[in-house]
């Protein structure tokens, strides 16, 4: 993705892109780590890609464009934390 094209995005896409591009490359470093090497490329794209996306939204952010926060998913309880009695 070029950043010309990045640039053009609202800065609220921008955060949902880059969340998605960490969620993605979590599940691309696990995979790795399993032994499944077919991803190593689509890991270095999307790790430049994340950056791409990164600098302009602080180059947004310098020239005083007000971004908003996006909330954070909710978490997940975990599994078998009941709490014993005792």
């Amino acid at each position: 993705m070029k950043a010309e094209k990045i640039r053009g995005v609202d800065s609220g896409d921008l955060q949902r892109q880059i969340q998605d591009a960490q969620e993605q490359l979590f599940r691309l470093r696990f995979q790795m780590g399993m032994g499944q090497m077919e991803g190593l490329k689509k890991y270095r794209i999307l790790k430049k890609d994340r950056a791409r996306l990164m600098t302009v939204l602080n180059e947004k952010r310098a020239s005083g464009e007000t971004i908003a926060a996006i909330p954070a998913p909710a978490a997940k309880p975990a599994r078998g934390s009941k709490k014993s009695k005792g």
